[in-house]
Formats: structure tokens, C-alpha cells, sequence
């Protein structure tokens, strides 16, 4: 069949889940949860799916599922939607906890489950190669870290991301590339869509400085001051700044979440969290460095301990521009854009866990409009359900088939020129490497 009859027949398939995929993601909205806590986000996935004939397998990264085309030989591609929430307790829309999906991903999973029904009950797939795999995935927001770290602590997982759990318990292993479709308002109201995104990755560190306490009138001389260490590390830090190139866009953020007891007690205890970003991993590390250094320092000063727990969250993402060419070059064909209705490449310094997938597959991250305001904030609102809801899952099925179509020679010559920084296993073993804790104890210099 020419492709372009089969692009033509997965569109009118859409269109007649137009209701369905529109009422979920409405519905999905009323009911906003954190990551790793989407169970009934995972279930309303799982139903819409069920209610059309799929069995999802479920629980696929604590939480999330998924539902995928049958095996057979080419290359299977996977197109994915996030379950989870942020918290903004000033969005008139929100939950009585603040939760609300102030961050698309509603929007994301309507897109999924139109893509889905698209590609899997038009049967378009009797003409294509390869498979799919349509995911809903939890956890992309790196928030609400207190109860991850009690998961990880109990053994149910091992990662903050879901995406970084999905591929540790090898749920990618079959997976040679990665679609997906953000929601942004688009400022220029001549532009359509952001074609690429090119991301931050980040380190989270908590920190612990450590003294002695002593009393803050009688004997201050015999205490060790934890607060001025902290005090001394930021003042560090913020001397660093000049060191970063501009082009790296290295962020560094700190909160101080302990600053002492009483206010006539030398402070023996303070601690801090910290975030360190920057737009490629050999910057974010040189960056991560530099920032210990500056908190050693700070202790150094004072003759304290201080305490550096790290973890690597994400990594830079770096979107494969073959893949976004094609979905761009759909938009064209079958959504009334132009030459000019794109922004061709978003460089931010936001981060998210398609970074760590970017980094060992093909990954295609667009922007889609339909909605205003900015991300996360009280001003965020879905304001075309057809721009936000429909013309994503549109495009994305129709990049699908253009991947696997003609024995899926457009996806092959993607994988041939991809060059991964990781294996799945080089990648597990940078995480653990970089996930340490390190005591520094300056009291004996």
C-alpha cells in the first residue's frame, strides 16, 4: 500500500477516537499524582487501553504501562507519555495536596492513547516492519525525593526517573529509538511546533556540614560553627560562577534546609540541597566538582566535617534531528504548516530523564502548542483541544510509519548514524559511579 494511503488511513482512524482520547486526557487532569504514585493515573491508562481491546502489562517501572504491537524483525520504536504531576498550590485547578498537571502530561497520555489507536486498529502495521511500543511511564518530575529515597530504600526501585527504572529493569532492551511530544505555549502565534529540544542534565547533592556545638554567649570559642561553614560554601559558589562558560549553562541552586537549633547554641548541624546543571556531561561533572571543592572549602575554613551525598538525576538531552525532521516534514504535509511555522531548536537549561535515553538511543522530544501560560505555574492552561489533544497523536503515528515503512529503511538509517555515549551497562555503572557519599573532615588540617 503507498505510504501516503496509509498515513491517510491512521489519520481517519484518529479521528474517530477523537471523544475518547479528549476524555481521558480531561479526566486524567482531575485526578493529578507525584511520580511513583500514578496508580489510579496507571489505571485509567490501563482501562482506555482494555476498554478498546489492548491488554497493558502494568507495574512495568513501579508504576506505568504500556501496550506494543506483536514481535517481528526491524526495528521497534517506541513513543512515550508521562504520568505524573508537578505541585503548584496557586493553580486555581489543583488538588487539595496542590498537585495539578500544570506540566502537560495529561496531554502526553491523550497523545499516547490516540497514537496508539491510530497505529494499532487501522491496520496499518500489516504494511510496515518492525514494532511499536506505546509506554506511559512514570516519574518524570524530579520532586517529592524523601519518598523516592524510601523506595529505593525498600528495593522497589533503584532510580528517581521512571524512564531510568523502565530501562533498568530492561523494559528498552528491545527498544531501538524514542518518541515524544511536550506541551509549550508557543509565544509566536505564527509558530506550530519546536521541532528540537536540547536539554540540561543535573547532580543533586545533600549536604551536611557538621561542627560542635557550644554555648553562643559563654563559650563560642569552643564550638565548631556548622551555619558559617554553610554560610562560607555558598559565598564559594557564587565566586565560581565567572568559571562556567556561557555555552554551558551551568545552573547551580541551594537550598539551606537545616541552619541550627537554638539561637544561643553554636550551630553543630546544618544542611543543605543542592542542584548543579549544565548543558553537556563533561560540563555538568567539571561543575559538580568545583562545587564539592567549594563546599570542602567552606568546612576547611572553620575546621569542620561536611557530609556530600550525590546523585546524578538526569543527563543532557540532545535530540536526534533525523527523527524530528520527520515529524516536522508531517506537519507540513498534513497539518497546513510552512517553511516558517517552526522553531527549529530549543536549547534549555530544564532537565528531564529523555536526557539519560538520549544518550544510548535515538530520541525525538517536540514541543506542540494548544496551551498558554508558562510550565508549572499558575498560569498554565489548555486552550485548543484540537492543537493540544489530536494533531500531536496525529503526527507522532504518522512518524511512526514513515520509520517503518519500506522494510523500516528510514528508521535503519537513523540507527546507522547514531553514535551512543553508553551501553545500557556503561550507563548503570556511570550512575552507580557517580551516586556516592563522601565524608571530608577537616578538623585534624
Amino acid at each position: 500500500m503507498d505510504k501516503n494511503e496509509l498515513k491517510r488511513k491512521c489519520l481517519e482512524t484518529i479521528d474517530q477516537y477523537k471523544d475518547q482520547i479528549i476524555a481521558l486526557g480531561e479526566d486524567i487532569y482531575k485526578t493529578p499524582e507525584l511520580g511513583y504514585k500514578e496508580f489510579k493515573t496507571t489505571e485509567r491508562v490501563a482501562a482506555a487501553f482494555r476498554d478498546n481491546g489492548l491488554e497493558p502489562e502494568t507495574e512495568i517501572a513501579y508504576t506505568g504501562c504500556k501496550v506494543s504491537t506483536p514481535k517481528q524483525d526491524g526495528p521497534r520504536v517506541s513513543v512515550m507519555g508521562e504520568l505524573d504531576c508537578v505541585v503548584c498550590a496557586e493553580h486555581p485547578h489543583c488538588i487539595t495536596n496542590g498537585n495539578i498537571h500544570a506540566c502537560g502530561h495529561n496531554v502526553q497520555l491523550a497523545n499516547l492513547f490516540g497514537c496508539t489507536m491510530g497505529i494499532m486498529k487501522s491496520g496499518v502495521m500489516a504494511e510496515l516492519s518492525g514494532g511499536v511500543d506505546f509506554i506511559a511511564i512514570p516519574a518524570e518530575e524530579c520532586v517529592d525525593i524523601e519518598y523516592r529515597d524510601s523506595l529505593i530504600a525498600d528495593g522497589k526501585i533503584q532510580f528517581y526517573g521512571g524512564k531510568q527504572e523502565y530501562l533498568r529493569r530492561g523494559g528498552l532492551d528491545d527498544v531501538d529509538m524514542i518518541l515524544q511530544c511536550h506541551m509549550l505555549e508557543m509565544e509566536d502565534k505564527n509558530k506550530l511546533c519546536t521541532v528540537s529540544t536540547d536539554t540540561n542534565g543535573f547532580i543533586t547533592k545533600t549536604v551536611h556540614f557538621i561542627g560542635e556545638g557550644a554555648h553562643a554567649g559563654f563559650a563560642p570559642s569552643k564550638g565548631i560553627n556548622a551555619l558559617n561553614m554553610a554560610e562560607l560554601a555558598l559565598n564559594n559558589i557564587h565566586a565560581l560562577r565567572e568559571t562556567f562558560r556561557d555555552e554551558d549553562k551551568v545552573r547551580v541552586s541551594a537550598i539551606i534546609t537545616e541552619g541550627g537549633g537554638l539561637l544561643n547554641v553554636v550551630p553543630a548541624s546544618v544542611r543543605m540541597e543542592i542542584m548543579v546543571r549544565a548543558f553537556s556531561l563533561e560540563a555538568m561533572m567539571d561543575a559538580s566538582h568545583k562545587v564539592d571543592r567549594a563546599l570542602k572549602a567552606g568546612a576547611l575554613a572553620i575546621g569542620g566535617k561536611v557530609e556530600i551525598r550525590q546523585k546524578i538525576g538526569y543527563l543532557p538531552m540532545k535530540a536526534d534531528r533525523r527523527l524530528s525532521r520527520i515529524y516536522r516534514q508531517n506537519m507540513i504535509d498534513f497539518a497546513g504548516a510552512n517553511e516558517d511555522s517552526f522553531i527549529e531548536v530549543y536549547e534549555t537549561a530544564g532537565s528531564t530523564d529523555l536526557g539519560d535515553m538520549s544518550q544510548l538511543k535515538p530520541c525525538m522530544h517536540v514541543w506542540s502548542g494548544g496551551v498558554t501560560g508558562g510550565l508549572h505555574t499558575k498560569d498554565y492552561r489548555l486552550t485548543d483541544q484540537e492543537a493540544a489533544y489530536i494533531l500531536p497523536a496525529k503526527m507522532l503515528a504518522l512518524t511512526i510509519i514513515d520509520l517503518l515503512y519500506d522494510g523500516a529503511k528510514e528508521a535503519k538509517a537513523i540507527l546507522e548514524n547514531y553514535h551512543p555515549s553508553f551501553t545500557k551497562d556503561s550507563y548503570l555503572e556511570f550512575m552507580k559511579a557517580n551516586s556516592k557519599v563522601e565524608l571530608f573532615d577537616s578538623s585534624a588540617l
